[in-house]
């Protein structure tokens, strides 16, 4: 395996050159917290993420989890890593001093969340889930549920799940079953089945608590009849003793990638004792259900991106240590072959990787800078960094799930014939990955989620935000000499974008919703690219600061590699948004106007 599989120097950049991590210690929310605080934080997570979740990367996608006589058993290691996240902090990294968490800036724990990932991408996923759980346990449950849940999720002792998605019920939640019945003994008892519930059992913890969606009897039909449940594998008796919740993991799905972590089917109340505890009101619980929705897709983002890291390192080691061929203009067979890395097409596809997942990972941590925000802006200012949160979340979860899979495939390309087979970790990275564009609604629903609600919501209000917040960039990209033609070039992007989304919204009013959101995900892939190219040139300027100053040539070269990333994306990728362009304003719904029946052969 490749002995690099992140960057710290790049995420130190980002945090502290392009966010500028340190200026949230002037507010009195993060004031215990200094740079040198933080700096701890990051040597600490790369050395967990290094000497605990690295070396089994490989060994949790080779031994998968088993179902064995209706206990579900996972690596040995999962235990230990819901112990050391658990006492760590990892998993109160965010968490109020108040609640006996760390209270860091969101910035620096997704930065965290990231390493993580890009080392064990199924491992991270343990704690990542429990995070949400008890997020939402403790933002709308009562202070009960919190006392007999939270403490011990925190610990690492009890996982944490999010139960939505059921056999015949997958991104439509309307058409939810599970059931859940009210009784006088302050209790519900629930009745149905769940699938795809990624750690939704496994015997490296004592006890797993769902987090569930439920329809109460009488609820209203649809959506508005959705309530929020904790359901728990076992409950505790007034004694404090874990008790089967009749919950039983009736299988276990076998997947392309993402081993490591189980992904199960639940049957509920089989034996009419399942229980289910109310979270906040009834009929409320999509709009509680959202609050780790929207984290998740934001975790998924970064997930992707973090596997498209790992795999960039190791095609990069690759291209360094392999030799094959000579230079074009070198004919004499007798010249030594060179390092492919020499190779202009192969270092074509070193930049296209570079640029996805340093672009990604550039985003999610403007997404986690707005979280920050929220916490600490004036209370005028709070609803516009919530709107800016809002309208990036379908981006960030989107666009480095689709594009991971494309700069992970490129790095395969790299290796060649030997990318291909499992000699090398690019084979598992692109496994593993695909189930990004999947997990936390379709990227079809994401492209419908941006255009069809975020784009318009507050008559527009987010999208004007957003581009504020670029074509302030670009003003100050403009500024310097080296980034005035990719500001312009950006600029002009910017301002077709806004076009296509005009038109976009006179298709809504005079076709329907139907033709309007036909092409909804290709806008969501022009959305991403200048999104991207945004996120590149508020690098761009850090970069060119630091160029100017006296600078060691270690550091001269990753500043000029950045630069030279920087410039691709903005001759190679930001030329893509043309033909997205054409099509969008092109609303001749073909794709609504073919018949299924046509399909057939």
């Amino acid at each position: 395996m490749a002995a690099k599989f992140v960057s710290e120097r790049n995420i130190k950049f980002l945090l502290y050159e392009v966010f500028d991590l340190e200026r949230l210690t002037q507010y009195e929310y993060y004031s215990e917290h200094t740079r040198k605080g933080f700096d701890l934080v990051l040597k600490a997570a790369v050395k967990l993420a290094r000497d605990l979740l690295y070396p089994i990367f490989e060994e949790m996608d080779r031994s998968q989890p088993e179902l064995v006589d209706g206990e579900l058993r996972v690596h040995r290691d999962v235990r230990k890593i819901m112990r050391e996240f658990g006492e760590g902090g990892w998993i109160t990294s965010t968490v109020p001093f108040d609640r006996d968490g760390e209270q860091l800036p969101h910035l620096l724990a997704g930065a965290c969340a990231f390493i993580f990932s890009a080392a064990n991408y199924s491992a991270s996923v343990y704690p990542g889930l429990t995070i949400g759980a008890a997020g939402l346990i403790d933002t709308f449950g009562s202070r009960e549920l919190y006392e007999t849940y939270v403490p011990k999720m925190h610990a690492g002792k009890w996982q944490g799940t999010m139960a939505l998605t059921e056999p015949e019920a997958g991104s439509s939640l309307t058409d939810l079953t599970t059931a859940a019945e009210p009784t006088d003994q302050g209790y519900y008892l629930i009745k149905g089945q769940k699938i795809f519930i990624s750690a939704g059992d496994h015997d490296g913890v004592e006890n797993v608590v769902h987090l569930m969606l439920a329809k109460i009897k009488g609820a209203p039909a649809g959506v508005k009849g959705i309530s929020l449940f904790v359901v728990p594998k076992k409950r505790p008796d007034a004694r404090g003793r874990l008790m089967p919740n009749d919950v039983t993991t009736s299988g276990i799905f076998h997947k392309l990638g993402y081993r490591g972590c189980p992904i199960v089917q639940l049957s509920l109340g089989d034996k009419n004792d399942c229980r289910g505890y109310l979270v906040g009101e009834p009929h409320a619980g999509l709009k509680y259900m959202f609050q780790m929705m929207n984290e998740a897709r934001i975790d998924v983002g970064m997930g992707a991106a973090a596997l498209a890291t790992g795999a960039y390192y190791a095609s990069l080691e690759y291209s360094k240590t392999r030799r094959q061929g000579r230079h074009i203009s070198q004919k004499d067979p007798a010249l030594p072959p060179v390092p492919i890395i020499e190779h202009a097409d192969v270092k074509r596809m070193l930049l296209f990787q570079r640029a996805v997942v340093e672009g990604s990972l550039s985003l999610l941590m403007q997404c986690s800078h707005y979280v920050d925000m929220q916490k600490v802006a004036p209370a005028d200012q709070k609803d516009n960094y919530h709107l800016l949160l809002e309208i990036l979340t379908p981006v960030a979860k989107s666009y480095p799930s689709e594009m991971g899979i494309v700069a992970i495939s490129q790095g395969l390309q790299c290796l060649g014939g030997s990318g291909y087979c499992d000699d090398y970790p690019l084979e598992q990275y692109y496994r593993d990955a695909r189930i990004h564009p999947i997990h936390e609604g379709t990227t079809g629903i994401q492209g419908m989620d941006l255009l069809g609600r975020k784009v318009l919501m507050q008559e527009g209000r987010a999208f004007q935000l957003y581009l504020q917040e670029v074509t302030d960039a670009v003003a100050a990209a403009g500024k310097t000499a080296g980034l005035f033609p990719l500001a312009a070039q950006l600029e002009d992007a910017l301002g077709r974008l806004k076009t296509v989304t005009e038109e976009l919204v006179k298709v809504a009013i005079q076709q329907g919703p139907e033709r309007f959101l036909a092409d909804a995900t290709l806008y969501l892939e022009f959305f991403g690219i200048v999104t991207i190219a945004w996120q590149w040139l508020l690098q761009g300027v850090a970069i060119e600061k630091a160029l100017s100053e006296k600078r060691s040539r270690s550091d001269r070269n990753f500043y000029q590699g950045k630069m030279f990333t920087l410039r691709f994306f903005f001759e190679y990728e930001l030329p893509k948004t043309l033909a997205l362009e054409k099509r969008l304003l092109n609303p001749d719904g073909l794709s609504i106007d073919m018949d299924p029946l046509f399909f057939n052969d």
